[in-house]
């Protein structure tokens, strides 16, 4: 190789790494941002999304701030919290995702929750490209939302597939059964369980927003 040759093609990589480099810090750059876009649709202060996550208020907010590069485990709770693929996160081409998602059924995602007795599996396209969230939801028998009633701004639609669970909207108790629906507004207060002997499968909507 000439000294012309190995000169073009030193500079060729350099002005690779460099390129490289620069995709790097931009992609780093743009993790903590997107958390916080995130965090504000979801509607959760830093404690919510610490608890959610079981990662600091401390680490979150140096991660939003850019001031703390996170840790692949921190990520990955995060990502799960957030209901995201850690993909969301370090790949620029998701920035702006396509305008539908095809969910196979073999492919659903595993969404978050914190109540035991409470399985849901994504249909929906992930949060922060969409407001509305849907999911197949699996209630075992005992199961329940917690000792104190749910209020957060939105709306909730629930269609039972087989079972039995009885939700409470403001005060008012509806015992569903198969094929029953119900559609109510989450800024009144409610819960749901399920006191029965068979686990109760229902298509679980939430529209969250903006």
């Amino acid at each position: 190789m000439t000294s012309g040759a190995a000169a073009g093609e030193a500079a060729t990589n350099g002005r690779s790494n460099a390129a490289t480099g620069e995709t790097l810090t931009a992609v780093v750059n743009s993790i903590g941002p997107k958390i916080h876009h995130l965090r504000k649709q979801w509607n959760l202060s830093l404690q919510q999304l610490a608890d959610r996550s079981d990662v600091s208020t401390a680490a979150i907010h140096k991660v939003e701030q850019g001031t703390m590069v996170p840790t692949i485990t921190t990520l990955l709770k995060l990502a799960a919290a957030l209901e995201q693929p850690v993909a969301y996160f370090v790949d620029e081409e998701l920035e702006s995702p396509p305008y539908v998602v095809f969910t196979p059924a073999a492919q659903r995602r595993s969404i978050y929750t914190p109540h035991e007795g409470l399985t849901l599996e994504g249909i929906s396209g992930p949060y922060g490209q969409y407001f509305l969230a849907t999911a197949v939801a699996e209630v075992e028998p005992g199961s329940d939302s917690g000792e104190s009633p749910l209020r957060h701004a939105g709306e909730e639609l629930i269609h039972l597939l087989t079972g039995r669970l009885d939700v409470t909207v403001a005060g008012q108790t509806f015992a569903m059964r198969r094929g029953d629906s119900i559609h109510f507004r989450t800024d009144y207060e409610h819960r749901w369980r399920n006191p029965y002997r068979h686990p109760a499968r229902a298509v679980w909507t939430a529209l969250r927003p903006t």
